[in-house]
């Protein structure tokens, strides 16, 4: 019954902002990195962050969800909270780098750090490198999430994918209020999309997923790599993209339209047909992650997949 109530809370919020946000005529504007031709209106992912910490709190209360996790995704509030800001007044890159580090400072904090890196033939251990290593892939996810929250869809279903898979691998009633605090987003932006999810939403999804990564890791080493497998859609392409604009000597911090989703609408894709390319190819890695047992080679596989999938890629639309 409560994952009814809060699906029907993110709906509602939504459907209530999305209204509020065209009469006061806050819409996305069209730029060079923008794949929608019709001005938006944004600020979605406001619906589903609150539902998100509603959600949260109930289970904290109810002692479903362990503490440590608890505060860790709580501290997520910040990110959101100056996210929401950011799509309202473009505040400085600066200043959102400063709020990515401090709160992934914070969310390593309340998780105690981040304990093994594991390599299957060896680990890293020293707690220094270990931290720093997680540090930095908090603010990484943080930016890619929102790197590829771009199409109608896209991020969401990336979401609620991942969340179904936490659930089914891991357990923990905190991955089913995320999906369904999604999945009441999700309506306003499948398919033809009536609402924009936002920096709120985006950076806050990528935030719980480095979160849920580095915890579960803790309790497993070879679970990082799990995590690491379910979310290689996004890593992958986000990665790649940014080593081979490196490779053509651009300027990093400059508007592009080269990620793989991207590069296939340009190819005269759909954002529908995009959007289930990436939940056909999410549910292929959860198919390896689920049946093989020996991690690393599940690893291997995946990125096998992964690679293949990005030459599919280039031959719709060519790396420029």
């Amino acid at each position: 019954m409560i994952y009814l109530i809060l699906f029907l809370i993110s709906f509602l919020l939504t459907y209530f902002i999305k209204n509020y946000m065209i009469k006061k005529s806050l819409v996305a504007t069209i730029n060079e990195r923008s794949s929608h031709t019709v001005p938006t209106p944004h600020g979605g992912g406001i619906a589903l962050s609150i539902t998100w910490f509603i959600g949260l709190f109930y289970l904290y209360f109810i002692g479903e969800i362990q503490q440590s996790l608890f505060y860790a995704l709580l501290f997520g509030a910040v990110i959101s909270i100056v996210s929401f800001f950011d799509d309202i007044y473009d505040l400085s890159p600066k200043l959102r780098l400063i709020v990515q580090a401090i709160v992934s400072v914070g969310g390593l904090y309340f998780l105690g750090g981040f304990e093994t890196l594991t390599f299957g033939i060896f680990d890293i251990q020293n707690q220094i490198l270990a931290n720093i290593f997680a540090f930095l892939l908090i603010i990484w996810f943080i930016n890619l999430y929102n790197f590829l929250d771009g199409i109608n869809g896209y991020a969401g279903s990336e979401a609620v994918f991942l969340s179904l898979a936490g659930f089914i691998l891991f357990g923990g009633n905190h991955f089913l209020v995320l999906a369904v605090a999604v999945l009441g987003f999700l309506y306003w932006n499948w398919n033809r999309a009536k609402i924009f999810m936002g920096d709120v939403g985006s950076t806050l999804l990528g935030y719980n997923i480095a979160i849920f990564t580095i915890y579960y890791a803790n309790q497993e080493a070879t679970n990082f790599w799990i995590w690491i497998i379910l979310f290689g859609v996004y890593w992958f392409d986000a990665t790649l993209t940014l080593i081979r604009r490196k490779l053509n000597k651009e300027k990093l911090s400059q508007a592009h339209k080269k990620h793989a989703y991207q590069r296939l609408t340009q190819a005269g894709w759909s954002h529908y047909k995009v959007t289930n390319y990436s939940i056909g190819l999410n549910l292929g890695l959860f198919i390896i992650v689920y049946f093989i047992g020996n991690i690393f080679v599940a690893l291997i596989l995946a990125l096998i997949v992964l690679a293949l999938s990005m030459k599919f890629v280039d031959t719709k639309k060519v790396f420029e």
